[in-house]
């Protein structure tokens, strides 16, 4: 079992990268927020979780182990497999998918393409007990989800070459201009988000 990989960044496509690791180049299926991590031609390591068909053997990667294991424990479920697996984790936070889970949220998993109201209904169900979240936040009781995103999407921006000042004050800027997408706390949607403000105070310089 492949559990990590540590190579060159080969290609990138939108939703997977080929990492060269000794020559061999290895196709990784991951998430936007993942995939903003690797960059071309750069060193790079993501956490991997291999799933084996008849007729394939697919490697799915992650940029924290938390990613790889919320991600193993959703395609144990009945009815889902890794591809709906890797869609809920574009549109959610590890830690979402858990809050989710143990609140028995079940609109935050239609908020996933192909995933209708029975069909959450079903991941509620069977999530029951196995997924439980990890943080709360000390100011409201309640559990928090910037101490999840955050860190990933700074680390996407200095990757691509904004310094960590700059993508501080970013996130600042946008917590108070468009605080609709930080609350959501999907990595996704505010990196572009932070990407878009950014360009924009670059170009009025």
């Amino acid at each position: 079992m492949i559990s990590s990989l540590t190579g060159t960044v080969q290609a990138a496509t939108l939703n997977s990268a080929v990492i060269n690791v000794n020559g061999f180049g290895m196709l990784v299926h991951a998430t936007p927020a993942t995939l903003s991590t690797l960059h071309l031609g750069r060193e790079a390591t993501v956490h991997t979780s291999m799933v084996v068909r008849e007729d394939s053997m697919t490697l799915f990667g992650f940029a924290t182990p938390d990613e790889r294991e919320v991600f193993e424990v959703l395609i144990g479920i009945s009815g889902i497999g890794p591809r709906t697996g890797l869609a809920i984790l574009a549109v959610h936070t590890p830690e979402e998918v858990r809050i989710a889970a143990n609140t028995k949220d079940t609109a935050a998993f239609t908020k996933v393409s192909g995933i209708g109201p029975k069909g959450a209904s079903r991941i509620v169900l069977e999530l029951n007990g196995k997924l439980v979240p990890t943080g709360v936040d000390a100011a409201t009781g309640r559990p928090g989800t910037a101490s999840v995103w955050e860190p990933q999407v700074i680390e996407a921006l200095t990757g691509l070459g904004w310094t960590e000042k700059d993508a501080q004050s970013t996130l600042t800027a946008l917590g108070k201009a468009n605080p609709e997408v930080v609350e959501t706390g999907n990595v996704s949607e505010i990196l572009r988000a932070a990407l878009r403000s950014m360009s924009t105070r670059a170009r009025a310089r």
